[in-house]
């Protein structure tokens, strides 16, 4: 692995919780009651299949990608709220699931389900160190925090790679790796809009698909990619409807919370993913 002490991070654990901890309460009454705050999937369903549905779906696209079986060891980095970890011991007899996140709202949240084989860490990837290897890792909506917008395109790629070297390692080299990221598309970075990457975002650069092949060649091999950006124009305009909702019927109080920055955000999020200038990538990867 390269040495990290030579690389330059995001995702700082205050520029996640700026983002994450702004209270259990107030995703809860927007979100799906998996809490799930990351794309759902229409992918086999109907278009006007539920929310909750569609993101059943997605955590058993990622535990089906990297082989999900009774008995096996798996990783989630950036585990939110532990939908994904919940999905694996109950629908898949995985024996443990461990998951990484920087949020100590969501470390309490995990902690407080109290579920036999499921455990939350709060830990940067890079200073992670298991005491043994999994046999698959997932990945969901934490990619885009790994570099930071200052980084040069061979900065940011040297990050991906420290990644995908860690995820090779933790797997002793033959496990899965199932990622979800949003990515550029249409869109140059030099274009992201500064309230998404000032006041929702801070300190976060999304990849290419282009720097996410570079990264991982001769670590991983790409067996499926997918853009799913519709899926995502769906599930923010769906948050937006259910985050009016939840003010409407007085779950919400706008000036106890963030109510109209995260509405702006979710609206400005389904545009650009409907135009195209933002994607989501759906990668499923296995080791040389």
């Amino acid at each position: 692995m390269t040495d990290a002490g030579q690389l330059e991070f995001g995702g700082s654990a205050a520029a996640i919780r700026h983002h994450y901890d702004v209270g259990n309460d107030f995703y809860s009454a927007w979100l799906d009651p998996t809490m799930t705050y990351s794309s759902a999937m229409w992918n086999g369903l109907p278009q006007d299949a539920p929310l909750e549905e569609a993101q059943q779906r997605k955590l058993a696209y990622h535990a089906d990608s990297v082989g999900a079986g009774p008995g096996m060891r798996i990783l989630d980095v950036g585990c939110g709220w532990g939908g994904m970890m919940r999905t694996l011991l109950r629908d898949y007899g995985v024996a443990e699931a461990v998951g990484l996140t920087l949020s100590e709202e969501q470390h309490a949240y995990i902690g407080q389900l109290g579920i036999p084989g499921i455990s939350a860490t709060i830990s940067n990837w890079h200073d992670y160190r298991p005491d043994r290897p999994f046999d698959g890792i997932i990945s969901v909506g934490a990619f885009e925090h790994f570099a930071h917008p200052q980084q040069n395109v061979s900065e940011r790629r040297d990050v991906y790679r420290q990644f995908f070297a860690a995820c090779r390692e933790w797997t002793a080299g033959k496990g899965r790796l199932s990622l979800q990221t949003i990515a550029y598309g249409k869109m140059a970075p030099e274009d992201a809009n500064p309230f998404i990457s000032n006041e929702i975002f801070p300190a976060a650069e999304l990849p290419t698909l282009e720097d996410i092949v570079v990264a991982s060649n001769g670590l991983f091999r790409i067996e499926l990619l997918r853009d799913d950006g519709l899926d995502y124009a769906r599930t923010c305009e769906l948050w937006s409807n259910k985050l009016r909702q939840a003010v409407r019927s007085g779950l919400l109080d706008p000036e106890a919370h963030p109510v109209d920055k995260y509405s702006r955000y979710l609206r400005m999020s389904a545009a650009g993913f409907r135009m195209r200038k933002i994607a989501l990538l759906r990668i499923a990867f296995a080791a040389y």
